[in-house]
């Protein structure tokens, strides 16, 4: 990982001075904003703030809302599944984005020497964030930042592509999965769609010696790197000479037919909607959503010119990797118990219920963690991999 300090780091998708909206030009923020939204959520997860207020609720309307913010359990879709696949669909946007700034100045060599430095930090993060648990020291693969080192390499391998055989590509990287799942008769391991018996979760076991208790699998960077390579198409629309609603449509049509095509999967009973093994079905569907979320973001802030109040949510994007590792290592294992003990024992001071200390305890937490991004912003100091 690497810091830098500079007017304008990491030219591709990062902001010139502190006058965020004066100076911004004719970027495209829709990008911007919809990472530091998803990161936004994720440092809130972080800090425990769905878990204390849905255990503070009793309410079945807000109960329904509220489990919404957690993964469903197997065959199913929450709102919460979406965030994998939007923070992977982005990364592939800003790809597209960078990929266009190094043409000018790298050699295709250059590039390629680039982004597999890229990948290897992203996979040693991801390794290092599950490395160390109370029992020593552990080998896993289930990060989302192995995931993406996996599919921002083959994103970037067909970057320079047709779009035909881009999409081919992402298509056969959905087929792939559902052939072995299907077809490869591994006894205990045969049932392609229940939890501990198929196939991913055998994979698992020769490339760790283990499994998720939980039912996540590592093959699903196979199946997911069409959601990098959807967002590195995505990217290049928006990077092309088409109009604004012209690329807005695009993005719509293509975010409904992916839609038509994971749910009617679904309800047909070809392919169940299980996110914890990234079936087709779901990575077609979660597809969908983040086309369409793309296209109502860019026609809302670039083409409607809705700049203003942004900033909440970009600084954090601008340091997703630094953030998602903060509140991922150091929050989880020292941070967040620290700042719990502090607010906690300050609020007890004034006798109120342990649950709202709980969660004005973990809105600390957050505003602490959104501080250190504002702090990390207003010094232009930004870490990238």
């Amino acid at each position: 990982m690497q810091t830098i300090k500079a007017d304008l780091p990491d030219a591709d998708y990062l902001i010139k001075t502190d006058s965020y909206v004066k100076n911004l030009g004719n970027r495209l923020l829709s990008i911007d904003f919809l990472r530091g939204f998803i990161m936004v959520l994720l440092a809130l997860e972080s800090t425990q703030l769905y878990t204390n207020l849905i255990n503070t609720s009793t309410n079945r309307p807000v109960n329904s809302i509220l489990n919404q913010f957690f993964h469903h359990p197997w065959h199913g879709l929450h709102f919460w599944d979406l965030v994998q696949p939007i923070f992977m669909f982005v990364a592939g946007s800003a790809t597209a984005f960078s990929l266009e700034k190094q043409q000018e100045i790298m050699t295709w060599n250059q590039s390629f020497a680039k982004i597999l430095k890229r990948c290897g930090w992203l996979f040693f993060w991801g390794v290092t964030d599950y490395l160390v648990r109370e029992h020593g020291l552990s080998f896993e693969l289930w990060d989302v930042l192995t995931q993406l080192a996996f599919t921002t390499l083959i994103a970037f391998l067909i970057s320079r592509s047709s779009s035909t055989l881009q999409i081919t590509v992402s298509l056969l990287f959905l087929l792939i999965p559902e052939l072995l799942y299907r077809f490869i008769q591994i006894p205990g391991f045969d049932q392609p769609f229940t939890n501990q018996h198929n196939f991913g979760n055998y994979m698992d076991l020769v490339l760790m010696n283990k499994t998720n208790p939980d039912g996540w699998v590592a093959i699903n960077c196979l199946s997911t790197s069409a959601h990098t390579i959807w967002g590195l198409m995505a990217g290049q629309l928006l990077l092309s000479n088409q109009t604004g609603k012209a690329k807005a449509i695009k993005l719509c049509t293509a975010g409904l037919l992916l839609l038509v095509l994971g749910f009617g999967m679904d309800l047909t009973g070809i392919t169940p909607i299980i996110k914890k093994i990234a079936t087709s079905s779901f990575v077609l569907a979660s597809g969908g959503f983040c086309l369409l979320f793309l296209a109502a973001c860019y026609w809302y802030i670039d083409i409607k010119n809705n700049r203003k109040n942004l900033l909440f949510f970009t600084i954090v994007g601008m340091n997703s990797i630094f953030i998602y590792l903060f509140f991922e290592i150091v929050g989880e294992r020292w941070f967040n118990g620290y700042i719990n003990a502090i607010a906690g024992g300050l609020m007890k001071l004034i006798h109120l219920p342990q649950t709202v200390i709980l969660i004005i305890s973990s809105c600390c937490i957050f505003f602490l963690e959104w501080g250190i991004c504002y702090f990390l912003y207003k010094k232009k100091v930004f870490f990238r991999i």
